[in-house]
């Protein structure tokens, strides 16, 4: 007697989802994470939600349950697009926030409270007052990767993509670049016709890399492309063929096809670049966020099942926050 085993159609989705990411997930591990992935597309359906992952999440999250994926700008465009009533965000507190000034009608779900960032740290609203008074009339433009509340308290918002735009679009002589002081810095070499007043914010990541850590990667690997986030130092920045924000790094990869190439940035970024550009070889810098690495499957899974870890803004903050951010998206680049 013949026996016929009938493939379940859930093995057939979590093995063409593997083909994503088989080059960076052993088969081995993957059979540890199959069942939370699956679990996740099916409250997903259930619950209708939809996940936003960042650029420097891990491959199995980024290529398998995530349905909009990108930099900071990149989500939160998209954020505000999408007509699912739950939206859980695979990255760090400050973007769960923003996606939340931009759907306030939406729950929004951060699979673990302790993902934050050193930056975003970096800076109170307290601060932007003391700010405000030292500097009168002077306009106060501010990274998203910042909470709520000093969102609220600035004028426009910006990210490393579109900084350059943002700062242009105010037409004044002077301007208050907060919190991230290299970002500032390598942001005024390109337009000095604007005074960029800056502050002593880095992001801990970023801040790592030297120079001399670019010039040992020419000498181990010779003819490598090098491609640099402009959180890094000025002169980490000076070393490298390119500077952008982690959009663009993806899209010079995509469109100069480099035989070789580094990204100065956090370590998952390369597997996910790398896995829509299979004929580049990546050499890999490995600086981790460890408030990134915070959301695993698991705990979005654990999110979802329990919608569980809900972020909300303060009422008062929510217009002042929110007009900062769409101040900022309204300034194409």
């Amino acid at each position: 007697m013949t026996t016929i085993v009938l493939e379940r159609p859930a093995a057939r989705t979590t093995d063409m989802l593997y083909d994503r990411v088989s080059r960076f997930v052993p088969r081995m591990e993957w059979a540890t994470m199959e069942e939370d992935v699956q679990a996740i597309l099916d409250l997903k359906r259930e619950k209708n939600a939809v996940i936003l992952a960042h650029n420097y999440q891990t491959p199995e999250i980024f290529h398998t349950v995530s349905d909009i994926v990108g930099d900071s700008l990149a989500l939160a465009r998209e954020a505000v697009t999408t007509d699912a009533d739950v939206i859980v965000m695979a990255g760090v507190h400050f973007m769960a926030e923003t996606a939340k000034l931009l759907n306030p009608g939406k729950t929004v779900l951060i699979p673990d409270l302790r993902a934050g960032c050193s930056l975003a740290d970096s800076i109170t609203a307290a601060d932007i007052a003391l700010l405000r008074e030292r500097y009168p009339g002077v306009p106060v433009v501010t990274y998203v990767n910042t909470s709520a509340e000093v969102k609220a308290a600035s004028d426009i918002c910006c990210t490393s993509g579109n900084a350059h735009a943002v700062i242009r679009s105010l037409g004044v002589p002077r301007v208050l670049m907060l919190p991230d002081e290299y970002l500032a810095q390598n942001v005024q070499r390109d337009i000095p016709e604007v005074e960029l007043i800056t502050w002593a914010g880095h992001c801990e990541v970023h801040e790592l890399f030297t120079p001399q850590d670019i010039r040992d990667m020419r000498e181990a690997y010779p003819g490598v492309t090098i491609l640099a986030h402009p959180e890094c130092p000025p002169n980490v920045v000076d070393e490298a063929d390119f500077a952008g924000s982690t959009a663009q790094m993806a899209n010079f990869v995509s469109t100069n096809r480099p035989a070789r190439v580094a990204l100065i940035t956090e370590c998952s970024m390369s597997d996910n670049v790398a896995a829509e550009n299979p004929d580049t070889e990546f050499v890999k810098p490995c600086n981790l966020c460890p408030h990134m690495k915070r959301i695993t499957l698991k705990n979005i899974r654990s999110a979802l099942e329990n919608m569980e870890h809900e972020v909300t803004v303060p009422e008062h903050l929510m217009a002042p926050a929110r007009r900062a951010v769409e101040r900022m998206l309204d300034v194409r680049v």
